[in-house]
């Protein structure tokens, strides 16, 4: 479960992103940010969470770092359970659905992400776990 300093982030990301057409500062300024509402994979509560993403064709690329825990995100298990999510990208909003990318394509999903924002690198780094890599498709 989120802690409460995180959970009151997050709020506070989400209402500047609502507020300003998709954009934030701090220190995501500048950074492709998305908004992915997902249900909970025991609770089936909703909960939105604001995740920086990258694009591969069409499709919405996310990364489950938590930073380099050494454990998966609270959000990556939700997708895993309830792969139909609500997207927001900017002023857009829509569903669609998660599938967890594997193998090679997860490799050069990640590099992708990784090149634009290089810290990916360094959570890599952090943690045992092989950092999962999620592909969100319009449906």
């Amino acid at each position: 479960m989120a802690n409460p300093e995180r959970a009151e982030f997050n709020r506070k990301v989400i209402e500047e992103f609502r507020s300003n057409g998709g954009k934030v500062g701090g220190q995501f300024k500048g950074a492709p940010m998305i908004l992915v509402t997902h249900t909970g994979a025991k609770s089936r509560k909703t909960y939105t969470t604001p995740l920086v993403y990258s694009r591969d064709g069409s499709r919405y690329v996310i990364i489950a770092s938590m930073a380099g825990a050494p454990i998966n995100p609270d959000w990556y298990h939700n997708l895993k359970a309830q792969p139909e999510v609500t997207l927001e990208v900017g002023t857009e909003k829509f569903r669609a659905r998660a599938s967890e990318a594997a193998g090679a394509e997860r490799d050069r999903l990640f590099k992708q992400q990784a090149d634009i924002m290089p810290f990916f690198n360094d959570y890599q780094k952090k943690t045992k776990r092989r950092i999962p890599v999620l592909v969100l498709e319009r449906i």
